[in-house]
């Protein structure tokens, strides 16, 4: 088919993403005609990615999916296959699209409300629209370079976004209390850059090591060709190894995984509404899916045809998940910011799904049920994570502080809010039957499932305890938030005039819907147990397994046995109670003192101590990566710039002079044999004509004075278009980016350069 006829036949999921771009595009366009205008655009572009991601989801109930959708050609490498626009309509795609579709959309509903009055709107509803768009097309993507275009385009908006309030005014600072440092919104925006460019340079790498050795990036072409390339990267011993681990830290500096987990902590200097976007639902889990989508290549790669190093992508992966869901949930429970606790929670709750799809490859019968938990938690932890994103939004927005010592009390303040959140921060903690009990639950089980493997037992330990510590910093933070007497901050603003009330429908609705599905979910997993047709669990793993199936994967499933259900389970309980018990007694029934425990102890006080510097990780990356890469410059420059480098230039520079001198003196007639020194009067004459030809008519006229003279010419030419506005300056990028891609396909119209 023609490539309208593709896009006419199937305009689901090239609409879904498409349309907010274009949004994204028009916004300062709709600005001239009306803020209101441009408000209700916003929301109207993002409400059309949810109509037409939703379009694609009867094909799941069919089990008729498109599949590759190939658009066009667009590249021909040498050596290797077209790269063609495409996108993958597989139950994997579809579901994770919806997610971010839907959430995506409540969150614009929710900055209506939240961002009202902010001068700075339209450069928000761009930023917020192209990463919507970018990150459906990351999902939707075929091939590995388009994921990177978007992979790169959410991450050019996730700086935006989280660098929002660049201005870095004082109260905007995160971090703190004094004396811990704090950041400016300006620094977090661009410490998230750089860690996740660190992430995409690895990611980049692997990619070019596997297109070397497949002849293709089209996700479909790779798994099916997926042991004829792993066996040729693995006939060099280790390569196969380190391919894998590249390809991982792409997606662990995306997922703010360890090592490259200590940008989002900083991300939450941005609006609270850009923290649910990118931090719950959508950026943060692109990582997941990629890990997600490239898994079945190493499957067929370990389990069908015996590449030994195929096993290397799910033992890293199980195990830098466990050991980041523990890492991160011993620090949320010592953080002292509301958003920073849910940051934390986030990373580690991103580390419970790279564990499931880890240690699901660890064995053969247990990797749908690995891929399966994977995918529903990432369901899960979207619904949740952003209702508390949006629940910690509006407490913040009420009592104008980022601190939970300056809360305390507000339940009889803000009683929808504090209800909405208590279920949340329920299902986080896995109380069942919300939906974060079932996703949990399976992820335990996958855990147990492969417990022959080895690690696969110290992995599920970490996992465990790691349960127990969320319980524990979730009845902290609803403690300090909602429960006790107000602060004195609490009782200032109110002497002052300054009423705390709930916040706007407009505002609480969204993450009343969000709750909503919490419930709803769970109670599914509930009536499942009765029913299976109706568990949701069931559901996405009957979808992977016939996205594999049609992929021709023959996956051995191995059957679960009611005594493995049962100690996962139980384990869920056990950690519930040990972390329940010490928050009832230290939070909720304020029976002791948890910092008078801690004071009396040199132990609790060193350990305190290493967790509020964050395991010393932080510190450590700016001593080396930042200060000692400022230090290496300054004894650069004292140790061999100055007195080598500089002396070289100088010597250059005046053995240049007395060339020049020599030809000068020559041409105004007052050559002085003496200054002759053994060169031939030709070759001085010869000298004399290069002189006036290359210096004067080229390096002076044309260079020195050609160059300036035009850039001064186009400067006031083109100063015109610039307004200094970042939204226009981005849309020029776009618009000559459109005109370029334009003129390939005219010149290329069979695809080809």
């Amino acid at each position: 088919m023609r490539p309208l006829e593709v896009v006419l036949h199937h305009p689901g999921p090239w609409l879904c993403w498409i349309l907010p771009i274009l949004g994204a595009l028009s916004m300062p366009l709709i600005d001239k005609l009306g803020h209101k205008l441009r408000d209700y655009a916003a929301v109207f572009f993002a409400f059309l990615a949810v109509v037409f991601a939703a379009s694609m989801l009867p094909t799941l109930l069919t089990g008729h999916y498109p599949g590759d959708l190939r658009l066009t050609t667009w590249i021909e490498f040498p050596g290797g296959h077209p790269l063609e626009v495409g996108v993958l309509v597989d139950p994997l795609s579809i579901i994770v699209a919806n997610v971010v579709a839907f959430i995506s959309f409540l969150i614009v509903v929710y900055s209506v409300g939240y961002m009202h009055g902010d001068p700075c709107l339209t450069r928000y509803w761009f930023f917020f629209l192209f990463f919507i768009g970018n990150m459906l097309l990351l999902v939707l993507s075929d091939n590995l370079i388009q994921v990177l275009i978007g992979w790169e385009g959410v991450g050019m908006c996730s700086y935006g976004l989280i660098g929002f309030y660049y201005r870095d005014k004082k109260e905007r600072w995160l971090g703190g209390p004094p004396p811990t440092p704090m950041y400016p919104p300006s620094h977090c925006g661009m410490k998230a850059f750089v860690v996740t460019g660190v992430g995409d340079v690895f990611l980049l790498a692997a990619i070019f090591i596997i297109f070397h050795y497949a002849g293709t990036l089209n996700f479909v072409e790779l798994i099916e060709t997926a042991p004829k390339w792993l066996h040729a990267i693995a006939h060099t011993p280790g390569l196969l190894s380190l391919t894998a681990i590249l390809f991982l830290l792409g997606p662990c500096g995306k997922s703010a995984q360890f090592p490259l987990h200590e940008w989002l902590p900083e991300a939450m200097a941005g609006p609270t509404s850009v923290s649910a976007l990118i931090h719950a639902a959508t950026m943060v889990k692109a990582g997941v899916y990629l890990v997600a989508r490239m898994s079945p290549a190493f499957y067929l790669g370990y389990w069908h045809h015996g590449v030994g190093e195929a096993l290397t992508y799910f033992s890293a992966i199980a195990f830098i998940g466990a050991f980041t869901a523990f890492l991160a949930a011993s620090q949320a429970l010592v953080s002292v910011e509301l958003k920073k606790i849910l940051a934390y929670s986030t990373v580690s709750q991103i580390g419970y799904m790279m564990l499931a799809l880890g240690v699901g490859g660890l064995t053969e019968g247990g990797y749908l049920l690995g891929l399966t938990a994977g995918l529903f938690h990432l369901v899960s932890h979207a619904l949740f994570k952003a209702a508390l994103f949006l629940c910690a939004g509006s407490v913040i927005h009420a009592v104008e502080s980022i601190y939970i010592f300056d809360m305390g009390g507000l339940k009889k303040y803000m009683p929808i809010t504090h209800g909405l959140m208590l279920v949340a921060f329920l299902s986080l903690s896995g109380i069942p039957p919300l939906s974060g009990f079932w996703s949990k639950d399976a992820v335990f089980l996958s855990c147990l499932l492969s417990s022959e493997a080895p690690l696969a037992v110290g992995l599920f330990i970490l996992a465990a305890l790691s349960a127990a510590l969320t319980f524990l910093y979730s009845l902290r933070c609803l403690s300090r938030t909602f429960y006790g007497h107000e602060s004195h901050h609490i009782e200032e603003l109110e002497h002052h005039g300054h009423h705390i009330h709930e916040a706007s429908p407009v505002m609480w609705v969204p993450y009343a819907i969000l709750v909503t599905l919490v419930i709803g979910v769970g109670l599914l997993g509930l009536i499942g147990l009765v029913n299976p047709h109706l568990s949701p669990e069931l559901f996405i793993e009957e979808q992977m397994h016939h996205m594999l199936h049609h992929l021709h994967i023959h996956v051995h499933v191995e059957h679960v046995k009611p005594p493995l259900k049962l100690m996962a389970v139980s384990s869920s309980v056990a950690m519930l109670l040990l972390g329940g018990l010490p928050g009832w007694l230290f939070y909720l029934s304020r029976r002791a003192d948890p910092w008078g425990l801690v004071s009396r102890s040199s132990l609790l006080r060193g350990i305190h101590s290493f967790l509020w510097n964050r395991w010393y990780m932080n510190p450590a990356y700016y001593a080396v990566f930042v200060d000692g890469l400022l230090t290496l410059k300054d004894r650069v420059q004292s140790g061999l710039e100055l007195p080598l480098f500089d002396r070289l230039s100088d010597a250059a520079s005046r053995l240049a002079l007395i060339i020049s001198g020599v030809l000068r003196s020559v041409e105004d007639g007052f050559y002085d044999p003496m200054l002759n020194v053994g060169l031939p009067w030709a070759f001085i004459q010869g000298s004399l004509s290069l002189f006036k030809g290359l210096e004067r008519e080229v390096i002076d006229r044309g260079l020195n004075e050609g160059v300036p003279q035009t850039a001064v010419g186009l400067y006031h030419r083109v100063k015109r278009l610039q307004t200094g506005v970042l939204s226009y300056n981005i849309l020029y990028i776009a618009l000559v980016f459109t005109l370029l891609i334009l003129l390939l396909i005219w010149l290329y119209p069979a695809g080809g350069v």
